[in-house]
């Protein structure tokens, strides 16, 4: 047996565990749309010709700005 298995379940308190950005922008969109995606979460990449490369790009480098995204994330999927 390895010592050097790690456990599945590292952050079971995490709700975001497991889960890729691109996931979460996905479900996004699909529940709200880009425009509406846009007022939720005042980013110019949800405005000004979204799409989810650019705001990939935008969101991975823009830490305040994903901390938006993922709130509002979990706001949906508590509902």
């Amino acid at each position: 047996m390895s010592d050097n298995k790690k456990t599945s379940n590292t952050q079971p308190n995490n709700p975001l565990h497991g889960i890729t950005l691109s996931t979460i922008l996905e479900r996004l969109v699909a529940e709200y749309g880009w425009e509406e995606l846009g007022e939720r979460v005042r980013i110019k990449c949800f405005i000004t010709n979204p799409s989810l490369n650019s705001s990939l790009t935008f969101l991975r480098r823009t830490p305040w700005a994903r901390d938006k995204v993922e709130k509002l994330y979990l706001k949906l999927i508590q509902k």
